[in-house]
Parts: structure tokens; sequence; C-alpha cells
């Protein structure tokens, strides 16, 4: 009976011996990547940043002095390419008494110009258009000469618009050429107190 234990004690020693042999073993010769697990990493990409497109710039605006016959005179910010008609406008409109047919209202603003409206009856007003960048009035500019001047170089005359410009060409068309600039006060509706407004700005000269 004890042989007999003494024998299952044997071979369940044998049995443990072997079974720790062939485990280091196995483990011994077993791949190094199938031991530890790589951990899997997920890599979210990044959206391409879209290039916004460069704004382009804005032109500034324009600043002009709106004076005389009008309904809020002042100064007022405006377009570039903006006319007199848009300054006269953003004034509150013309005066009751206001005198367009002597100012071009289709004439373009430059910055800091001063605009002034005449009054019906007033006499000797300023330049219509006054330039504020160089700080001379119209009046400093060369002379026109009225008899080879065009309708829009007429209309730069203090109290001459579209209409009376169309008399004066009309006028020199079927008189002839203006011998002295007193006779331009022949032609209707150029008056003693126009002619003073301008007659420092023209000339009959060749």
């Amino acid at each position: 009976m004890d042989q007999r234990l003494g024998k299952q004690r044997g071979y369940i020693i044998l049995c443990s011996v072997l079974s720790l042999i062939v485990g280091g073993t196995v483990g011994y010769f077993t791949p190094r990547s199938q031991k530890t697990s790589t951990p899997i990493v997920v890599s979210t990409p990044f959206p391409t940043p879209t290039l916004s497109p460069t704004a382009s710039a804005t032109p500034a605006p324009i600043r002009v002095y709106v004076s005389g016959a009008v309904r809020q005179p002042a100064v007022y910010e405006l377009a570039p390419g903006s006319i007199i008609q848009d300054a006269v406008n953003a004034a509150g409109g013309p005066a009751a008494d206001a005198d367009l047919e002597h100012i071009n209202l289709a004439l373009e603003l430059r910055d800091q110009q001063q605009i002034h409206v005449p009054r019906q009856g007033e006499s000797n007003p300023p330049p219509a258009v006054s330039d504020g960048s160089s700080g001379s009035r119209e009046t400093a500019e060369a002379p026109i000469n009225i008899n080879t001047a065009t309708a829009a170089e007429l209309e730069t005359l203090p109290r001459v618009g579209p209409t009376m410009a169309q008399r004066i060409i009309e006028y020199r068309e079927s008189n002839g050429p203006f011998k002295t600039i007193e006779e331009i006060q022949d032609v209707q509706g150029i008056g003693t107190a126009t002619f003073e407004g301008f007659r420092d700005r023209i000339t009959v000269g060749p």
C-alpha cells in the first residue's frame, strides 16, 4: 500500500516537472509579437483649410461741402463717382429760390470740393464748384475762349448751365465769333451780374 502511494506521488511529481519544462519551452519560443498586444491607434485626418478670397479694398468716400440754396447746407460724404445732383439731394434738395439753371448738375465731384447752389437773382455769386484739394477756386484756372469752348467747358463758368451754354454756342454760330468778352452779354439771359461773375474767366483770344 505504501509502495503504491509512493509510486503515485512519483508520477505526480514527474508530471509537474514535465509541465513546468514544457510550459517554459513553449513560452521561450513564442514570438514577442504574440506575447504583447499592440494597441490600435486610430488617427483622424484634419480637414484641409480653405483659403478665403481676399476682399477687395472699398474706395473711400469723398467729402464735399454743399452751400447756398439748399435745405440743409453741410459737409456730406458721398460715394466716388457722385455728381453735383447727388450732393444737392444729400443736402435735402434745392431750396425754393434755387437757380439750378446756372449750375451743371451732371458734373462729377472730387474730394474736398465746395458746391454752391446759387439763388435766383443772386448778384455775383461764388463759383458753383470750388476745388478744395488745391486751395484755389475755379477763377484761378486758365481763361476759357468763348469762341472755341465746348458746351462742357462753358458750363464750368459761374451761373452757366447746359441751357445757357447752348445759347452761347448758337449765338456765335449765328453771329460769328465774339470780338470782345463784353459782347457775350448780347446772349439772352446773360445780364451784367452774370457777366461780372465770370468776366475774369473768359477770353476771345485765338
